[in-house]
């Protein structure tokens, strides 16, 4: 099972930017589910982003145009640039994994690799 590590969340003032990272202990390449989801308190996982095999990258509707989702060229580091952040970005960031076996899953308990979580809080 693969596993991952997030980092780069912290607190930010609303229109402030955030790098996230999340550092795989193997390659990913194309040939994985590469998934960005977050939970707000009291609130169920959003899919956020995602790299989704070789497909073109997915983006939640609320995120779109603020957020990019990319990979290094080594394939073992996922990232989210998080621009113009709002305070209903706050929630704790989760980096999953699955194998791409022809689709992805859709929810955050169906991913068989998750990180332990970056808390990203937007107040001023």
């Amino acid at each position: 099972r693969m596993q991952l590590t997030e980092s780069g969340g912290g607190s930010v003032q609303p229109g402030g930017s955030l790098r996230l990272s999340c550092a795989a202990s193997e390659w990913f390449g194309g040939r994985f589910c590469m998934t960005w989801f977050r939970q707000a308190p009291g609130k169920e996982y959003e899919k956020v982003a995602a790299l989704e095999a070789l497909q073109s990258p997915f983006y939640a509707d609320s995120v779109k145009g603020r957020f990019v989702i990319s990979k290094d060229n080594m394939g073992m580091n996922l990232f989210l640039q998080m621009n113009d952040l709002k305070p209903e970005d706050t929630a704790m960031y989760y980096c999953v994994s699955q194998e791409y076996l022809g689709f992805c899953p859709r929810k955050f308990e169906d991913f068989t690799s998750r990180g332990q979580g970056t808390q990203v809080t937007v107040s001023s």
